[in-house]
């Protein structure tokens, strides 16, 4: 017997009823995530809050919190949901309101890796933002302590609680010590 998968769009996705979880949709296949444990939850904000803080002082553009949807393929659609992404300023005044998900990538998408997260996974989520064409990835990693940021799948740094977290031309003067993250 041959099973069947029935496609998903982002259409739909965006008029799912809330259930108390996150999804996202990866080729067309709707994937359920757990709600954020404390831990991650306050990893993301250590994170998000001086990123806003300095975008919005700077005039840079908009970040968005966890949970934002950002449309990166369609038929079959994808749309992913990273734990803090930044678009610049010219962007957003190019497209100017949407209503749904974002169309397309962000420009820098933070990923914090949770317990129950494989590397297969996490890896996937680093292909799909770049190959979308978000100019830099960061992963966080609670256990180990340390980022990784991605620019390409070969221009990879991996930082530990000495360094500093440097937003580069994606988000000029950003810079957050990777130590900060895990206080």
């Amino acid at each position: 017997m041959d099973v069947v998968r029935q496609q998903v769009t982002a259409e739909e996705l965006l008029r799912t009823p809330d259930d108390g979880f996150r999804y996202e949709l990866v080729g067309g296949e709707l994937r359920k995530m757990t709600p954020a444990g404390n831990v991650h939850g306050r990893i993301a904000m250590r994170v998000a809050w001086p990123l806003a803080r300095h975008v919005e002082e700077n005039q840079l553009g908009v970040v968005y919190a966890a949970e934002t949807g950002f449309k990166l393929a369609r038929d079959p659609d994808t749309v992913r949901a990273p734990d803090v992404a930044f678009v610049s300023r010219a962007r957003i005044e190019a497209v100017g309101e949407v209503e749904g998900y974002w169309p397309g990538a962000p420009d820098l998408a933070v990923e914090v890796i949770s317990p129950g997260d494989s590397y297969v996974e996490v890896e996937e989520k680093v292909f799909d933002w770049l190959e979308a064409g978000t100019k830099m990835v960061v992963t966080v990693n609670p256990r180990k302590r340390s980022a990784t940021v991605y620019r390409s799948l070969t221009d990879i740094t991996v930082l530990t609680a000495s360094d500093v977290l440097d937003g580069g031309d994606i988000v000029p003067d950003f810079r957050l010590a990777v130590q900060e993250i895990f206080e």
